[in-house]
This record gives C-alpha cells, sequence and structure tokens, in this order.
C-alpha cells in the first residue's frame, strides 16, 4: 500500500495522532440529518469491515495532520467518542485560530453551558446533544455502537509534502470528482435503449428531474411544456401514457439532445448538481429529499414495494435500481414513472418556500403550478382556496412526519403517498397519511414507553391532532382548531421539569420521564432551557409554540397562578393519552 495511504479503525483515530482543523475551513455545520446518518449507516453494517470514507490530511508534524477534507465527519466521530465515554487525548482534535470551538471540545460532555454561553461553541455542542437525544430515541447500546466503531475504518489520505494546496482546493472543487452513483445509473439506462430517439428521450426527462428545487414543468422549454403537460400545465396530458408518447411529443421540438453513454459521462457531467440556484425558481422552493432518494422513491412505488423490503438508502442505489435497467421495456417504463411521479410529487408533497415575508426563514408549502396569462406560472393550493381546510391539514401533517423521519432512508410515507397516487389522483391522502401515523404510534407501543423510549412519531403525529381539533383544559379553550401554528424542525425530547434543576428539589425518575413531562423541542432551545424550572422556562412565549404539546403544559403551569406539579405530570399524560387512544384505536 502507498505510504500516502492508511486505513485506520476509527475507534483509534485519535490515539495516535492529532488533527488540526485549519482556519480556512469553515466550522463545524453538520445538523441532524447528517449525524444521524452517519451513526446510521455505522449501525446498519452487517459485515465485518464498513468503510466510513475517506479522510484527507496534510502532515504538519511527526504525529500532527492539518485536515484538508472531512472534517465535518471528523469532528462529529470525536463528538460520538465523547458521548460514548471515550478517553480522547488532549488536544486530539482542535481548531486553528477558534478558541469557543477549543475550549468546547475540551468541556464536552458539561451539564452547565447556559451559565457560560458565550464561551463556547453552539454549533459544537448541538452536535453533541443531537447524537446524545438520537441514542437516546433510539435506545442504542452504547457497547454495540463502540463494537461498530472497531469495525468502521477511514482512510486517511496524506497529500504529497510538496504539493501547492491552493492548487489541490481548486481540483477538489471542479467537475473532476467521483462520478456519482445517479450518473452511473443514468448512464445504465441509456444503454439499454436501442434508438438514439429513446436516449434523448430518457436523457430529457432524466435531466429535467434531476432539477428537484423547482416544479418540474418549468424545466422544460417552453414548446416542449405545452406538449407534454395539460393546458394550465399542472399535470401531464392524458394521452401522455408511456414513455413512447413522450418520445412521439418529443420528436418534433427543438430541444437540445443530450443523451450519452457512460464513457460520454465520465468526460462531460451531466446536468444534475443539487447547488444549482441559477433561476428564479430554484431561488424560491426547496425539496424535502435530494434527486438519488427520489430514484429511490419512485422505484419503491414503481415495484409496489411494502416498506419493509424497499431501501431508500442511495449508498445502494444502483443495486436497488437494477432491475429497472435490465431490459429496454422496463427501463422505458421506470422512465415514464420518474415523470410521472415526479409531476405528483411537486403537487401532493410539502416543500420549503422562500417568498416574501419569509423569504429568510422559509415555510412549508404544498401547493400547485398553474399557468396564467402570458405563458407565466402562479403556485395556488393544491386543495382549495388559501383557507382550505384540508390543504392545511395534509400540509401540516406532513411537515410533522418530515421532521419526525430526518433520514431520507426512513421516508417511506412519501412513498405511500406516490404509490396511491399512481394508482388514483383522486384518492383521499389525508386518510392515507393519517392511516401511515396511527399503525406507526401504534408499533411505538407508546403506552408503555418512558423517557427517550418514546419515538418522535407520537409527539409529531398529537401535535398534529391538537392542531386538527384543539384543546381545552378546565373549560377554557388553549390551542383553537386549525390556529396559526407552523411546524418547525425539533428532535430534541425536552424534560419540562428538569433532570438536575438547579436549587429545586429532584423529582423521581417516574415522574420525569413520564409523557407527561416530556415534549419535542429544537435541540439549542433544549440545551438553553435544560436546566431550568418550568416557571421560568413558560417565560420563553416563542419556545414554547415549538409543540402545541408544550403549550398546554405552558397553561397549565400558569393556571390559577400556580405551578408545574407532579399530579399535573399525571393529568397531563392522562390527557394526551386519550385524545391518541381516541383516534388510533
Amino acid at each position: 500500500m502507498s505510504s500516502h495511504l492508511e486505513v485506520i479503525k476509527v475507534s483509534c483515530i485519535f490515539d495516535e495522532a492529532k488533527y488540526v482543523i485549519p482556519i480556512y475551513q469553515r466550522n463545524y455545520a453538520w445538523e441532524a440529518s447528517e449525524i444521524e446518518q452517519l451513526i446510521e449507516d455505522m449501525m446498519d453494517n452487517p459485515i465485518d469491515q464498513y468503510y466510513l470514507g475517506n479522510l484527507i490530511v496534510n502532515q504538519t508534524d511527526n504525529d500532527t495532520f492539518e485536515v484538508i477534507d472531512g472534517q465535518q465527519r471528523l469532528t462529529t466521530l470525536f463528538l460520538l467518542e465523547k458521548c460514548l465515554g471515550m478517553t480522547l487525548p488532549k488536544d486530539a482534535l482542535r481548531f486553528e485560530a477558534r478558541e469557543k470551538s477549543n475550549r468546547t471540545l475540551e468541556k464536552i460532555p458539561n451539564d452547565d453551558w447556559e451559565h457560560l454561553k458565550e464561551l463556547y461553541s453552539e454549533e459544537i455542542i448541538n452536535g453533541y446533544n443531537i447524537i446524545e437525544n438520537y441514542m437516546n430515541a433510539n435506545k442504542l447500546c452504547k457497547k454495540e455502537l463502540l463494537q461498530k466503531l472497531e469495525k468502521t475504518l477511514l482512510i486517511r489520505v496524506q497529500v504529497p509534502k510538496d504539493i501547492d494546496l491552493n492548487h489541490y482546493f481548486e481540483i477538489m472543487n471542479t467537475r473532476g470528482e467521483q462520478l456519482e452513483l445517479h450518473e452511473i445509473a443514468k448512464a445504465k439506462f441509456l444503454e439499454v435503449l436501442e434508438t438514439e430517439e429513446a436516449r434523448h428521450t430518457a436523457a430529457l426527462i432524466w435531466d429535467k428531474c434531476a432539477e428537484m428545487d423547482s416544479y418540474v414543468q418549468m424545466n422544460f422549454d417552453s414548446k416542449v411544456r405545452n406538449q407534454l403537460f395539460s393546458e394550465d400545465w399542472s399535470s401531464l396530458k392524458n394521452d401522455i401514457n408511456g414513455f413512447e408518447s413522450i418520445q412521439k411529443c418529443l420528436s418534433n421540438q427543438s430541444e437540445e439532445r443530450q443523451f450519452a453513454t457512460l464513457e460520454d459521462i465520465l468526460q462531460n457531467r451531466p446536468i444534475y448538481n443539487e447547488d444549482r440556484k441559477n433561476e428564479e425558481e430554484n431561488e424560491r422552493f426547496e425539496s424535502i429529499i435530494s434527486f438519488p432518494n427520489f430514484l429511490l422513491q419512485v422505484n419503491a412505488a414503481w415495484r409496489r414495494s411494502e416498506e419493509k423490503d424497499s431501501s431508500l438508502d442511495d449508498k445502494n442505489l444502483l443495486d436497488n435500481l437494477s432491475r429497472a435497467w435490465e431490459n429496454a421495456d422496463a427501463a422505458k417504463d421506470f422512465l415514464f414513472h420518474l415523470l410521472k411521479c415526479r409531476v405528483l410529487f411537486d403537487k401532493y408533497i410539502v416543500k420549503r418556500e422562500y417568498a416574501r415575508t419569509y423569504k429568510e426563514d422559509g415555510r412549508w408549502s404544498l401547493q400547485r403550478l398553474k399557468k396564467y396569462d402570458n405563458n407565466k406560472p402562479q403556485y395556488i393550493n393544491t386543495f382549495g382556496d388559501e383557507e382550505s381546510k384540508q390543504n392545511k391539514l395534509i400540509k401540516t401533517l406532513q411537515a410533522c412526519l418530515r421532521i419526525t423521519y430526518t433520514s431520507p432512508k426512513t421516508m417511506h410515507w412519501i412513498t405511500v403517498v406516490l404509490k396511491n397516487l399512481s394508482e388514483d389522483e383522486n384518492c383521499n391522502l389525508l386518510e392515507i397519511l393519517e392511516n401511515y401515523c396511527k399503525e406507526k404510534v401504534k408499533a411505538s407501543n407508546y403506552q408503555n414507553a418512558s423517557g427517550f423510549e418514546f419515538e418522535r412519531i407520537v409527539f409529531t403525529y398529537l401535535d398534529y391532532l391538537l392542531y386538527k381539533n384543539g384543546y381545552s383544559y378546565k373549560n377554557k379553550r388553549i390551542i383553537a382548531p386549525m390556529d396559526d401554528w407552523e411546524v418547525q424542525f425539533r428532535n430534541s425530547i425536552e424534560h419540562f421539569y428538569p433532570q438536575k434543576p438547579i436549587n429545586e428539589e429532584i423529582w423521581e425518575k417516574k415522574y420525569l420521564d413520564d409523557f407527561g413531562n416530556l415534549a419535542l423541542m429544537n435541540v439549542s432551545d433544549n440545551s438553553t432551557l435544560s436546566n431550568l424550572p418550568p416557571d421560568y422556562k413558560v417565560r420563553y412565549e416563542k419556545l414554547m409554540k415549538q409543540s402545541l404539546k408544550l403549550k398546554i403544559m405552558e397553561k397549565m403551569t400558569k393556571i390559577d397562578h400556580s405551578s408545574w406539579t407532579k399530579e399535573k405530570v399525571e393529568e397531563h399524560r392522562e390527557e394526551m393519552f386519550k385524545i391518541l387512544k381516541k383516534n388510533i384505536y
């Protein structure tokens, strides 16, 4: 093996070397989706050795390496090993000229961040809390995870000592990167098609569907758009019922041909790039999944797969799609369904929208595209007008599912929607989504859970039911049905009465971990409020709005000028379980 390559167990990556994150690298930025994906990849690995990827370094001393590429993964592994209680050498990982980050890495874990918040890196604290909460929520055994670290490997790649690092960075950021799996998949489809016209049609479908952050109709040339889609652009035309009908539609159009062999693609990368933001449409909307994951969603819907045997893990993309390019007929059928499902996806699956007063933070959007005068697009609610109850409910429930299942490979609810819509676009989508949630809540065995054993779906579906039906406490309306509540990203279980209160009574575990004392919050706010008493927490009114369940707990704390008690915990749990039971059974 080359002296510039070294295979290292993740469990001892920090034992014999120190790593420095240079100042020109961005600070730690991974959030729940990336962190949880890394842990899941290790835990789901059935073989003895699993390669997590490359760590590209520049050796600056005998035992010190400057990290050129892979710092987000490396920092996450450092936090994971800290969370597992592993003893790591001093300065095993440090950031150049970032004292806050270094101070935080040294002090983690720490239960007293709030009092010295200005001295520490919030991003690193959030990363640690995400790991800790994920391990608790998924009941991960530390011993088992430590064993997985023994079997997980990194390839440390040392760049030559005389290399021009500026030039190296330039190379890394050009189109000379390793070919993506979805690009190889495209080539596989094109190779089984017999004619140039068929390959042109296939490439066009593929490339237009790959642009996930705009409505697919707007990705086509206007002439093609008018040929493929209905008068108002909202659906495929009735006579577009298979691959050949699309090919026929395109036969007289002047859109640029984009077919290619695998060799062509290797030399000239195709259009798809998840970071494309070169049109107004791409800047307004953001898809909740990437194109590779969308391909797997379509594949599962196309094959009519059940959840237990449909993989949405894009690391297995080629194996999962291989049946779709067994022959030309299969490839054509899949590609037609790719376009059909993409139209349905845009119309019936929530997006994040960034426009007008919510241009910075975005909001949930469930809209369909419709043509208006001068062939311009407009976006209107998919179901009914702006005040449509059905549109609000479906949008809110999908948003709840999105924040519940943060990893793309767990978003099987999207497959269920696409399967049903492919068969009947007039199906009862709200009923389908509610039934999906009911089954998930039932399967969670929430009645017998405690603390971090409660699955997120129990909290998020309960919030949806409170949004749908409202809630009264002691004959006082606390939550009005269909109020202005907006689902926020949150994945951390908060103990309303804290586990380690400041100068207060320490409650028994029975009450602390009771469902009546728990709510779902985002990680940073959980960290901010962690040890504060309920009487103080309720002053953060904006934070209380994250969860409707938490809003009820706030009102119960304030009512009659009393406080949050063990009796209220039990009362609240019984009330919430009653709401779930009434809906589910």
